[in-house]
């Protein structure tokens, strides 16, 4: 299924821009940036469980936020790309 994440971390602090590189590095192991903040990730239900608790074990709710939008298995028909910055076919082949 395809899901999109989003968040918001607060960079006032130190604290808050480790978080922000660790928000975004662990969303790099699971998909691949669309956006600054937003990824889209190509997962089964384990994966964005193991995920999901990854980044909730990073953000501070405090000051942080995540947003999840899981736009299923037939997500092709459902995202629209204009402009710049083509995204991959997460699901095809990849040749080196």
């Amino acid at each position: 299924m395809l899901v999109l994440i989003t968040y918001d971390v607060s960079t006032v602090s130190s604290q808050g821009q480790r978080r922000l590189r660790q928000v975004s590095k662990v969303c790099q192991n699971y998909g691949q940036r669309v956006q600054n903040t937003v990824f889209e990730c190509v997962v089964d239900a384990t994966q964005f469980a193991v995920l999901k608790l990854k980044l909730l074990d990073l953000i501070d709710q405090e000051q942080d936020s995540l947003r999840f939008y899981q736009l299923g298995n037939n997500y092709k028909n459902k995202v629209e790309h204009i402009g710049v910055k083509e995204s991959l076919d997460l699901e095809g082949p990849l040749i080196l």
